[in-house]
């Protein structure tokens, strides 16, 4: 019997067949990523692939039975993937898993088209907590969709291919920098000066606001809108291009949306894999960057409504089957960085390479605002890890007074739902770009199989 924990590194204790499925994962997982950068594309890219694995649409109408495969996408912004399995479902009640696929970004404003100075920009509203400095000067890309009157949605997307433009927000040179060098960095940046430049060629015969109407012509003539479209449309910046390789052994991965798309994906890819008998949720939610608040965020009834649609089919209680039910709220963890030790308490943070990563409870200073999991919740994933070789480890947010954060957990557990946080390890969270280890991700899928096993 060994007395002292002991943390494992995965890449130290994986065989060469182990590093080869690690890398085999994370090229998909950069696939999934490259074709996620939103809520929306998201859940759409996720519903191709279930269709690809026998899952059909769902309708909180029809009668379910067991091996049915189902999806369902809210709104266009969050989905379900259901798995009815032949288990007594009111005995064994229902696996979730809940991760979120919104992240960091900057949306536009309702009326965000100006000219000043010759040149167009776009004004934004930041979404979720940025750093704001961070968003200056880099390449940015323009994603969402705009409702025409009397239209359906028309898709943009600008900035991802090669062979298109990209966007850019200005930061002062440091020659001028004086001033917002004194600042405080979180006030070095308003928001209000976070717009991106959009063009700058005029219509030559128009006396003012000439490169505004270029714009806007353009605009027209692509998607056929005018500017009070930007009304009804939900577009957004992000980093521009696609996830990348990292270190002379390509060991971690660089990439806008980790958070939480690096949960979302295992969780999925285990629901594929798996041949559990248990009926399996996974949920791909929206708005838990801003609180998970509306009907496509974790605190809408949806869940239930999904979960009862279920158990009116098969004939079982729904408050019986939610007490026995189990749930892993997939969301990523701070990653212990040595390059800001201060920040963490080392004991109880997670590594990078050191696996999954349990999180017992999130929230801030005195445990607030947070799902504190039970002693035995703890025990029933320890054991299922340990019995499946899975390589995890705890975490949490930082030192005790210094911060926190939150996740969708609590919502889940307010139903009666045991509930769990475990995730992958995450540095530089938040940023435009941020850095995972293809080791973690991969535990995270293992995780979830055992989960569902």
């Amino acid at each position: 019997m060994q007395l002292e924990y002991e943390r494992k590194n995965i890449n130290k204790e994986a065989d060469a067949e182990t590093l080869k499925k690690i890398n085999a994962f994370a090229e998909d997982y950069k696939l999934f990523l490259n074709n996620s950068k939103t809520e929306r594309s998201a859940s759409a890219y996720a519903a191709k692939l279930a269709e690809e694995q026998g899952y059909k649409p769902f309708s909180f109408s029809e009668k379910l039975k067991a091996g049915d495969k189902r999806y369902f996408i809210n709104r266009g912004k969050n989905i379900f993937l259901i798995k009815v399995g032949k288990k007594d479902i009111a005995k064994h009640g229902v696996k979730i898993m809940a991760a979120h696929v919104d992240s960091p970004r900057l949306d536009l404003k309702p009326n965000p088209l100006y000219e000043d100075c010759g040149m167009a920009y776009l004004k934004t509203h930041y979404y979720g907590g940025i750093k704001k400095y961070q968003w200056t000067a880099l390449p940015l890309a323009l994603h969402g969709v705009v409702v025409p009157a009397g239209g359906n949605p028309i898709e943009v997307c600008v900035g991802e291919d090669a062979n298109d433009p990209v966007f850019y927000i200005t930061d002062i040179l440091p020659h001028l920098s004086q001033e917002q060098n004194n600042k405080p960095i979180a006030s070095a940046i308003s928001a209000e000066s976070l717009n991106a430049i959009v063009g700058g060629v005029p219509e030559k015969e128009e006396e003012k606001d000439g490169v505004k109407k270029a714009i806007l012509k353009l605009l027209n003539e692509k998607y056929g809108i005018t500017e009070v479209d930007f009304q009804c449309s939900e577009l957004c910046f992000v980093p521009a291009g696609g996830a990348r390789d990292v270190g002379f052994d390509r060991s971690l991965i660089a990439a806008y949306g980790h958070d939480d798309k690096v949960c979302a994906y295992p969780e999925m890819k285990a629901l594929f894999d798996s041949d559990t008998q248990d009926t399996v949720i996974a949920v791909f939610a929206d708005k838990e960057e801003t609180g998970s608040d509306g009907v496509t965020g974790m605190q809408s009834k949806v869940i239930l409504d999904v979960i009862e649609t279920i158990c009116s089919s098969l004939g079982a209680n729904p408050i019986e089957v939610r007490y026995n039910s189990k749930c892993v709220s997939a969301d990523v963890t701070a990653g212990y960085d040595p390059n800001f030790a201060e920040a963490y308490e080392k004991r109880n943070s997670a590594y990078v390479f050191g696996g999954t990563t349990i999180s017992k409870y999130t929230g801030s200073r005195g445990k607030a605002s947070t799902n504190d999991a039970s002693a035995e919740t703890m025990a029933y994933f320890r054991d299922i890890f340990d019995a499946n070789g899975v390589v995890w480890q705890t975490g949490e947010l930082g030192k005790t007074d210094l911060g926190g954060g939150g996740t969708v957990a609590k919502y889940i557990a307010n139903l009666g739902i045991d509930t769990l946080d475990i995730g992958v390890p995450v540095l530089s969270m938040h940023a435009p770009y941020e850095l995972i280890a293809k080791a973690d991700v991969y535990s995270m899928y293992q995780a979830m199989l055992a989960f569902l096993k």
